[in-house]
């Protein structure tokens, strides 16, 4: 090839293979984007996660059958039974928390947690508070048929919430209505419900977020979606055009 002769422009027959390569790519680009999993979707399982997302569903549901303020009954169980994830850098409400007095334990599962629960009342003692929402069977002793549905997610937190509803109808106020789930002694109740003012905000923030970042992926889906057809649209042509007459 003399390099000083310039080259000639390929023909259109020449040029359609490439641009249809070209245009091929794109899609496969733009399918590949599309199915990226979301940020977290390829995170490892952590056991205090797995569990709090217990407490979490019977929540979300208990907020809305109640209509109790978003996030507000999730924050009291963060108050009242939050375990601290070192995997996750955050707190889950667990559903096996048995506390009694200095007594607070963690307990792997619901068996666990009945079971430990036996075992403090064989020792005579009453004042214990379980599962998600803390309820005390000694001041709720017909909250629940019997210890299986005490430590039972939905029945917990429905119970919990049914309470805090009665006891925000008497005050026409949810902030105080939170101190006396806790108390009805002001000493006890006012840090209690300023605590669970601070986690009330913190988890509206984080749900804000969340739902923010919902948004922003459904729209690069959306986004992604649209290009890949167009691409797709491209090629079409592109091969209709090229087709022999």
């Amino acid at each position: 090839m003399n390099p000083f002769r310039p080259r000639r422009a390929a023909t259109p027959v020449m040029r359609a293979p490439a641009a249809i390569l070209g245009l091929i790519s794109c899609i496969s680009a733009l399918s590949l984007a599309s199915s990226e999993p979301r940020a977290g979707a390829w995170r490892t399982a952590d056991p205090i996660e797995i569990q709090g997302r217990l407490c979490a569903r019977a929540i979300i549901s208990a907020e809305r059958t109640y209509r109790i303020p978003s996030q507000l009954l999730a924050a009291i169980s963060l108050a009242e039974s939050g375990r601290y994830s070192l995997a996750r850098r955050a707190t889950f409400a667990w559903p096996w928390t048995v506390r009694s007095g200095k007594f607070s334990r963690f307990l792997p599962n619901r068996a666990a947690a009945i079971d430990t629960v036996r075992r403090l009342q064989a020792k005579g003692i009453r004042n214990i508070d379980v599962g998600c929402m803390q309820v005390n069977l000694s001041y709720h002793p017909d909250a629940f048929a019997d210890l299986r549905a005490a430590f039972d997610p939905a029945h917990n937190v429905y119970y919990a919430a049914r309470f805090l509803t009665r006891l925000q109808r008497s005050k026409r106020s949810w902030s105080q209505a939170v101190g006396l789930y806790h108390s009805a002694k002001p000493a006890k109740s006012l840090p209690y419900r300023r605590r669970v003012m601070r986690l009330w905000n913190s988890e509206r923030r984080r749900a804000a977020k969340q739902r923010r970042r919902r948004v922003i992926a459904a729209f690069e889906e959306r986004r992604q979606r649209r290009l890949a057809a167009q691409a797709r649209r491209r090629v079409g042509l592109a091969m209709r055009q090229r087709r022999p007459r």
